[in-house]
């Protein structure tokens, strides 16, 4: 480990909403983790299911590496802001009360920050529990070597617990941003790039997002996507500099073009109440050609007559073959 890192103490900030079933095996992934210098900010979001119990007995355990702090059902980013304002350390990485880490996940990310001057650290992440969109290890490419702003705008380039990030770069974009609810890690992610470009990846998976059936944001899909095109859409009016070298066309299908993109993916998938709030979201903004027209009509009507005329047209389909 390099020595500037040995003494410059990491933050880790954990907002915690009716997480009595993970909470603490996550408290225990932050503090047992390689690197030695490590506080946790764990963040109550008004909990009614035991977790506060299990973090007061925690925060004792751990005392005083472990600072617990309360707030009313406002929201984890507000959370994550509480936690921030309560942070010491030079460097800040976010973990949620129901995911974990590798134990060397924050040695390893803190040493490949310090080797390449990095101001941001990032890892390859896996999905794990039931109904978890895949479960194979995934490790995101090596965007300081790629056209990032692209591929930033194409999608959100790491999960919100899988990377460090130094304080100061934090600050210097405010923090969270809280008008997006479930494109904020997004959204912070984008403003971050669009002040600093200082990035290393470290290609291997220490990073854990757990699926389960306890109201994840991952899980509002319509309402996830219009929020992920607003912050795309900020980031292109708040940060020209950044996308001057792609052409009109290309920002336009990077950004704009996405809303009717996932509308079709929830079309063809049969997630109609997506696909039709997303249809008639891409109509009313005019992002559509003539040959949309097929699939925007017909989720124009109310929606059970339009989950009707798409069951006629699979059975009709299914007779044809």
């Amino acid at each position: 480990m390099s020595e500037t890192f040995v003494t410059t103490r990491i933050s880790v900030i954990m907002p915690c909403y009716n997480a009595a079933a993970f909470v603490e095996e996550a408290v225990n992934c932050v503090m047992n983790q390689t690197y030695p210098d490590v506080e946790l900010v764990v963040v109550d979001d008004g909990s009614t299911d035991g977790s506060v119990e299990i973090l007061q007995q925690l925060a004792t355990r751990y005392s005083p590496r472990l600072t617990l702090l309360f707030q009313n059902h406002l929201g984890p980013y507000p959370a994550r802001n509480l936690g921030l304002k309560h942070a010491h350390g030079g460097c800040v990485a976010f973990l949620d009360a129901d995911d974990y880490w590798t134990p060397d996940c924050l040695e390893k990310l803190s040493v490949a920050m310090a080797d390449e001057q990095a101001d941001i650290a990032y890892c390859g992440w896996q999905n794990v529990g039931m109904g978890a969109p895949g479960t194979d290890p995934y490790i995101p490419p090596d965007y300081s070597q790629m056209d990032t702003a692209a591929e930033f705008l194409r999608s959100c380039p790491w999960p919100i617990h899988a990377a460090l990030v130094r304080r100061d770069a934090i600050d210097a974009v405010k923090g969270f941003s809280e008008r997006r609810f479930s494109a904020m890690d997004y959204d912070f992610w984008l403003r971050l790039y669009a002040h600093t470009q200082k990035i290393v990846r470290v290609p291997e998976v220490m990073a854990f997002y757990r699926w389960h059936d306890k109201g994840q944001i991952s899980k509002t899909k319509w309402k996830q996507v219009l929020d992920a095109l607003q912050v795309r859409r900020d980031f292109v009016t708040n940060y020209p500099e950044r996308v001057a070298h792609l052409s009109k066309d290309r920002v336009f299908e990077l950004s704009d073009g996405f809303l009717l993109r996932e509308a079709y993916r929830a079309y063809w998938q049969r997630n109609l109440t997506d696909a039709q709030k997303l249809f008639r979201r891409a109509f009313t903004q005019g992002l559509w050609k003539a040959g949309d027209m097929k699939y925007l009509l017909p989720a124009l009507l109310p929606l059970a007559w339009f989950q009707w005329l798409v069951a006629q047209s699979d059975r009709l389909k299914v007779k044809r073959t």
